[in-house]
């Protein structure tokens, strides 16, 4: 593993879940690996009045309960004093001053600063850096975790606020789909085997499909969710992002810029169809569990949507014609998240079938037993031609005998290095609110009610309708670890 240059890595919001479940976990491993430079500095920011020693405790508990491996003690001790605490608020500039105080008596020249705190503290954030002067001093980059903005109008003022006080170079918008090791072998898969590029096209490819199933239901985000729904939480960000690496054109290199830009284009290209005909589910009790609007939080007559399926269009030379079906919900059958790229059928077929033989697929997938398989379909053994379905299978931890890093073990070490490739630009972003703004808008001017669906099943009928209309279904998810 590569080793990256010495940093200050300050986490706004310290205190709160993501560092503790997330952050530190990460930075740790990167630390067990060798990968974490050994002169960086951890600097927590947040509200609490803790000393350096409250952060250290907490940061080691943290890691006990949520770290990926075994916790190690010596590599605590070797850790834990390069962690620090500075207490300030978000808003004002008492606290940045301070902030900047303490990182001048560290002496690094590259500082990132990692917004682990509640959206609308953003912009003030990036006010109060740039108010101190810490927006340019050295080496300064500055990591966004989602939701980035609720609409495109204010998408496009944060992204405006932001780039008033840092270039577009120092800005790293955080989507940790893009860092796991299916959605980067995408690219491996296409650009670097001549099997496959040569018929990733519409006149190969029937239609593509993107799902992100959870079986959890809001987990007492009530409040979050009513103002937010599964188009916001998931859709506009980990979905898009995925059918846009799934569609993007060869780029001419694999760097930031040269990624990006194609990634823009297709979503440029991409438009929702028949926004009306989107699905917009909720789901109800089934053996017990709460419905969605008696969780805590909610409104008794809420219409948000836990579940959405969409179907998007892209209207470019390579995908005009292929429907982009994607899906995401709470309280589904399982966890899995992964993209299917199905294949037309062949124009004839010399064999006698009372069916006729299924589609070939491509899987990636991302959750659970993240890898890649292939169907097609192969004579069964015995006299006579008889189809069935076959496989071939790759599974990561197979393969390659070692563990996959967690997506944000990856982000944080490309921060470090200062790699954006795995990062979204602010054209990107924008985009995306453009693709969704008119179901959010159509559905919550709409007077109906959602498209209701039990707990522990795939969804709402509604959803299998969108695709039946075609003479099309859903692919069936793995639901079980390998």
């Amino acid at each position: 593993m590569v080793k990256a240059p010495a940093c200050t890595f300050v986490i706004f919001g310290v205190s709160g879940d993501l560092a503790a479940r997330k952050l530190i976990p990460a930075l740790f491993e990167l630390h067990r690996e060798g990968a974490m430079h050994e002169a960086t500095q951890i600097v927590g920011y947040a509200r609490r009045e803790w000393s350096d020693d409250d952060l250290r405790s907490r940061m080691r508990d943290a890691l006990i309960k949520y770290g990926h491996g075994e916790f190690d003690q010596a590599l605590w001790d070797d850790l834990a004093p390069r962690l620090s605490f500075c207490h300030g608020d978000y808003d004002g500039h008492e606290g940045y001053q301070a902030l900047a105080s303490h990182l001048s008596k560290l002496a690094h020249d590259t500082h990132l600063f990692y917004t682990a705190t509640p959206p609308s503290t953003y912009e003030s954030i990036a006010n109060g850096l740039g108010s101190a002067g810490l927006n340019h001093r050295g080496d300064a980059r500055f990591i966004i975790e989602k939701p980035f903005g609720t609409d495109l109008d204010s998408a496009k003022a944060l992204n405006a606020t932001i780039l008033k006080n840092f270039d577009e170079e120092q800005v790293y918008r955080i989507d940790h789909y893009l860092a796991k090791e299916t959605a980067q072998n995408i690219a491996a898969l296409r650009f670097a085997n001549t099997i496959f590029e040569p018929t990733w096209n519409s006149q190969y490819v029937d239609h593509v499909q993107v799902t992100m199933a959870e079986p959890m239901g809001i987990e007492g985000r009530g409040g979050f969710y009513e103002q937010a729904g599964v188009v916001r939480d998931v859709v506009q960000n980990h979905l898009l992002q995925l059918a846009a690496l799934v569609a993007t054109e060869p780029p001419a290199s694999y760097d930031a810029k040269s990624v990006r830009d194609e990634k823009v284009k297709v979503l440029r290209a991409m438009h929702c169809v028949q926004v009306g005909d989107a699905v917009m589910g909720q789901y109800i009790s089934s053996n017990g569990d709460s419905s969605y609007r008696d969780e805590e939080g909610v409104d008794s007559r809420s219409r948000q949507a836990t579940y959405a399926a969409i179907e998007l269009r892209i209207d470019n030379w390579r995908w005009a014609g292929v429907p982009f079906y994607i899906r995401s919900g709470k309280r589904l059958v399982s966890k899995s998240s992964e993209i299917v790229i199905y294949y037309k059928t062949p124009p004839h077929v010399p064999f006698q079938f009372r069916k006729p033989p299924r589609e070939d697929r491509i899987v990636l997938r991302l959750v659970p037993n993240e890898g890649i398989s292939i169907r097609y379909n192969a004579k069964v053994p015995g006299q006579g031609i008889s189809l069935n379905t076959a496989s071939m299978d790759f599974y990561y931890n197979e393969q390659f005998k070692r563990r996959n890093p967690d997506a944000y073990e990856t982000l944080l070490l490309d921060a470090m290095m200062g790699d954006a490739t795995l990062f979204m630009r602010a054209d990107e972003v924008e985009e995306q609110w453009r693709i969704v703004m008119p179901i959010l808008n159509t559905w919550e001017n709409a007077n109906e009610e959602p498209a209701f669906y039990e707990s522990g099943t795939w969804g709402p009928e509604e959803a299998d309708d969108m695709l039946a209309r075609s003479g099309r279904r859903w692919h069936a998810p793995q639901t079980e670890s390998r």
